[in-house]
């Protein structure tokens, strides 16, 4: 246990004998790092949080556990669509969905963290999604013209090529 500053010294000079005596032990002697520059020493740009960016990198971690929930969950939400793309069957896509509902319905209920505007997502909408995306990807030759208005319908179907052709005639 560490020795306690006595009553009636001044901490500073208190500190500074701690130190002289730890430097006659040879305590700060073959330390890791001795004789090596300081990480970012010289740089003329200061990160106040570079310190931080290091500790995780360091650790493997990736920055978002320094997120709060609620952009988590928005965060969550958006990319949902890439998230089921891989699954396999639809149930799977309502369990993905369904967990997530959970977790958005458990932070409504006991909010934390900035007041980010999120809902729990339409599975119906989601499954939809993923459908349109299976068969895109079973059919890739078919081109998805049903958001398209008639004249890019038949603009992608060639019907107006001929027409830009010998306009310019």
């Amino acid at each position: 246990m560490a020795e306690r500053k006595p009553a009636g010294t001044d901490f500073e000079s208190w500190v500074d004998r701690k130190i002289r005596e730890a430097t006659e032990r040879g305590e700060f002697e073959n330390l890791p790092g001795a004789g090596k520059p300081l990480p970012g020493a010289g740089n003329s740009y200061h990160d106040e949080n570079a310190w931080l960016r290091d500790y995780l990198r360091r650790e493997g971690v990736s920055g978002d556990v320094m997120l709060p929930p609620s952009l988590l969950l928005r965060r969550d939400a958006e990319r949902l669509p890439e998230t089921v793309r891989e699954a396999d069957s639809e149930e799977e896509v309502r369990a993905t969905v369904a967990e997530l509902n959970r977790r958005i319905v458990d932070w409504l209920r006991m909010p934390a963290g900035p007041q980010v505007p999120i809902a729990p997502v339409d599975a119906d909408e989601i499954v939809r999604e993923w459908r349109e995306e299976k068969s895109r990807a079973q059919h890739p030759a078919v081109p998805d013209t049903s958001r398209l208005p008639d004249d890019a319908q038949r603009a992608s179907a060639g019907v107006f090529r001929w027409r830009r052709i010998f306009r310019g005639r």
